[in-house]
């Protein structure tokens, strides 16, 4: 009998995966949840929010990745949220600024560099980080039909 890869079975790993038996980063666990194809840019995921999830996830130990698995979740629905790519960018940039100084602001991807000085900051810049993502989606109202159990539900029954 061959065990069945699912996102309650799936360890949360570093890098980009080809497939869940490969394991996966937490934003291919978000593209598993939305019931979208597997990949590390689903379309449920706002772009900004995804890139700081991915580089946040590869930037720290095995530990603390383990603690991003309830963000999967939280974030599907963000991609498609009115104003909410405005807000992110604003949240990046703000935190960016309060952290590394007004320069920080002309990084190339802001988030990518706000996930690495979370990443660097130890254990306070962990609960930080994941303060920071939780504070950003607290806005996000999902309607009923996208609930977490109905894309779970209708993940399921493609198979």
């Amino acid at each position: 009998m061959t065990d069945l890869v699912s996102h309650q079975t799936v360890r949360l790993s570093t890098g980009r995966h080809d497939s869940p038996d490969d394991g996966v980063c937490v934003m291919e666990l978000a593209s598993m949840l939305a019931g979208e194809p597997f990949t590390d840019h689903p379309h449920a995921v706002d772009r900004r929010l995804g890139a700081f999830l991915r580089a946040y996830n590869d930037a720290v130990d095995d530990e603390r990745r383990q603690d991003l698995y309830p963000l999967a979740a939280a974030v599907v629905g963000t991609g498609r949220q009115r104003g909410f790519r405005r807000r992110c960018r604003a949240a990046v940039r703000r935190e960016l600024r309060a952290a590394c100084g007004w320069w920080a602001t002309c990084a190339d991807d802001p988030a990518v560099r706000l996930a690495h000085h979370f990443a660097r900051a130890g254990a306070d810049g962990h609960e930080r980080a994941l303060d920071f993502v939780r504070t950003l989606v607290d806005d996000v109202i999902v309607p009923p039909w996208r609930s977490i159990e109905a894309l779970q539900t209708a993940a399921w029954d493609r198979r």
